[in-house]
């Protein structure tokens, strides 16, 4: 029988890849709570007084253990997101509305007083390197941190506005445009003046008790799109994210030879 060269390569090759098919894997869901805000890159009045609002997070996920300490985790996230603005408000003097001012110079904003909901819906396809350890003895508790990149794509986004104000040429309401305040009571969809793609970063600390081959746990954390939401740069640069709270399930699938049904395997789940 003859030996090349490549057989050693082989032989190596096949070992790595039986150990990698050897190690366990689980799926699993969270859900929670995100805590969304639309973060503004500069001191523009437009996008810029955001506050934090309220929204669901949900995700479907599988994570492929490397050993008990490390393992990848990749997602299917449904993350709410955006922000809302209550009070003063600044809007963008376009062309059409400039050239009404003329021969007068026309101010660079309008200022008005209404409440303001972005209501933005997103899923996300995280993927985590997830780094752990067994708390106690028993390992029945294991503390996890994860981080990794996100790509993200526009479901829906929609902007919610209530409210009766005037419109001012200044920002101290001294100059009014108008004869008597209008309503500014509307609901209307947004989604074709954002981008649909973005990406980032996600990051998650969190707690996880084992029981035979399943898992509950308990993780907060967030993430951060890199890219300015708005297309144009006219109607302001906000950089969406949101921190988070959830709670999930996993059931871990043994490895081929591993402890019977009913029989505690050593701990090597993350």
């Amino acid at each position: 029988m003859r030996w090349s060269v490549a057989s050693p390569i082989l032989v190596c090759s096949g070992l790595f890849f039986q150990s990698l098919i050897a190690q366990p894997y689980s799926i699993g869901v969270k859900g929670g709570v995100s805590i969304p805000n639309l973060r503004s890159g500069g001191s523009d009045p437009v996008s810029s007084g955001y506050q934090s609002g309220l929204g669901p997070n949900a995700a479907l996920f599988g994570e492929y253990s490397l050993s008990n300490l490390f393992s990848v985790e990749v997602g299917l996230e449904f993350s709410a997101q955006g922000g809302k603005k209550h009070g003063k408000q600044a809007l963008t003097v376009t062309p059409d509305i400039a050239a009404l001012f003329y021969p007068y110079p026309a101010p660079k904003y309008l200022w008005t007083n209404f409440n303001v909901d972005a209501n933005l819906n997103y899923l996300m396809v995280p993927v985590l390197a997830k780094f752990g350890f067994n708390i106690g003895d028993r390992g029945a508790f294991h503390a996890y941190v994860s981080a990794g990149p996100f790509a993200s794509f526009l479901l829906s986004a929609k902007t919610i506005t209530k409210g009766t104000s005037n419109v001012w040429a200044d920002e101290e309401e001294t100059m009014p445009l108008l004869t008597a305040p209008v309503s500014f009571d509307t609901s209307a969809s947004i989604k074709d003046e954002l981008h649909t793609f973005n990406w980032g970063v996600e990051l998650n600390i969190g707690i996880a008790y084992h029981f035979d081959q399943h898992r509950i746990f308990l993780e907060g954390g967030g993430n951060y799109g890199f890219i300015p939401i708005q297309k144009h740069k006219e109607d302001g640069q906000n950089n969406a994210g949101a921190l988070t709270v959830r709670i999930g399930y996993a059931y871990t699938f043994e490895r081929p030879g591993g402890a019977a049904k009913g029989v505690k395997s050593p701990k090597v789940y993350n």
